[in-house]
């Protein structure tokens, strides 16, 4: 009761001051805000903005501490410390060392994500005088989920920075932007700093220092760091199995590797009726038909095997849900509610081509093998486009049934 009645006090004592939304944050972070809407024309329901972006963050936590585990097996394993695990509950994976790996790692990338962003959050309420908002709650824990694990902190910063005040307060804050901040920060980060983004290096603990120590002359081994998507890309053999895949202990970004546990958010997420199942089975869709068109164009043989595309063009099609961040850019970058589209129509059109362009960017562009970043990021500009067309559609056989009854 003694912090609660300070942070009252000082609540009262600013009100009406430029630092007021500060302490009103602090306040409605940590208790219920005792303010309810008033008059007929407002919808109560139960939940809130806080409460819906502290449910996102819940369907995150399991993908975040299977995240720091991973973190660290793989960086074991590419040393030869340990074996490869033969399954989710294998010890060699679930092991406190590969914890404290993880946990070195990964939480800096949270503490600065966090930091940053909310700083500059508390920044634009002071200055434009109005309410701290929760939005940045949920995008300052994708952030760490979907950056390689050896980003430098000082550049995760620079990129943070940019994302909160280029993708969404110069559009008026939450609830008003028009991209993903979450992605607009992964863009940035993969266009300013590419080589920090992308290769066989990036994705396991110490592989871009010990490569950099080889070259020095230094009598090391070298880690292969890989991903799935990049060595398919390349024409390379992938040594990891569909369960591999599908638990997630393959390299890549800190939580996109598990298709498990993604899937078990998602529907965490649907049965809260907080993300959209519609735009989710849509992307589902549109991945597998355009992974079932690479596969025909490969098996009737328009295509040689010299080709560079044909390594990814010849994946089996459901493979691809498996691999990359396809799951985790599905379930937690498409469904956001304030970039999607909003009629239910729209979602199936908005989802399906989502899916359609990740696996086309994927499979044509072995530069950048992963291409759900760029997919969502397109349709977030034109999911007005897409919802205008459908009410207009809407409109005119109403206007049509209209027609018909007057007549």
């Amino acid at each position: 009761m003694g912090l609660k009645s300070s942070l009252h006090n000082l609540k009262e004592k600013y009100k009406g001051t430029k630092m007021a939304p500060a302490f009103n944050a602090i306040h409605t972070f940590l208790y219920l805000p005792n303010e309810t809407t008033h008059g007929g024309t407002h919808i109560k329901v139960a939940d809130d903005l806080k409460r819906t972006m502290n449910i996102v963050i819940m369907s995150l936590i399991p993908c975040l501490i299977f995240g720091m585990f991973n973190a660290g097996y793989q960086h074991h394993l590419a040393l030869g410390d340990i074996g490869r695990a033969t399954g989710f509950f294998d010890s060699a994976f679930w092991n406190w060392n590969n914890l404290v790996i993880g946990l070195w790692k990964v939480l800096p990338l949270v503490v600065v994500s966090y930091g940053v962003g909310l700083a500059i959050e508390f920044l634009f309420a002071v200055i434009k005088k109005h309410e701290v908002e929760e939005g940045y709650l949920v995008t300052g824990m994708l952030v760490p989920l979907i950056v390689p694990i050896d980003t430098p902190l000082w550049m995760l910063a620079v990129a943070v920075a940019f994302g909160v005040v280029i993708g969404k307060e110069v559009f008026g804050g939450t609830g008003m932007n028009i991209l993903n901040p979450a992605l607009t920060i992964r863009a940035f980060l993969f266009f300013a700093y590419p080589t920090w983004m992308s290769g066989d290096k990036v994705w396991v603990h110490g592989a871009v220092a010990r490569d950099k120590a080889i070259a020095a002359g230094e009598n090391l081994d070298a880690i292969s760091g890989e991903t799935i998507l990049g060595a398919l890309a390349q024409g390379k053999e992938v040594a990891y199995s569909t369960w591999d895949m599908f638990y997630g202990i393959i390299p890549g970004s800190v939580g996109e590797t598990s298709a498990l546990l993604i899937l078990l958010g998602g529907l965490f997420l649907i049965f809260t009726k907080i993300g959209s199942w519609r735009i989710m089975l849509s992307s589902v869709a549109g991945a597998l038909v355009m992974g079932l068109i690479f596969n025909g164009v490969v098996s009737n043989e328009w295509i040689s095997e010299s080709s560079k595309f044909y390594g990814l063009m010849s994946t089996p099609f459901w493979h691809h849900l498996l691999i990359g961040g396809f799951a985790f850019g599905t379930v937690f970058m498409a469904t956001d509610p304030v970039t999607a589209s909003q009629t239910n129509k729209g979602k199936w059109i908005y989802g399906f081509l989502i899916g359609f362009i990740s696996i086309l960017i994927r499979v044509f562009n072995p530069a950048y093998p992963e291409g759900v970043m760029l997919a969502i990021l397109l349709m977030n500009v034109f999911a007005p486009t897409i919802d205008h067309y459908v009410v207009q559609g809407n409109v005119k056989r109403r206007m049509k049934r209209l027609k018909v009854k007057t007549a």
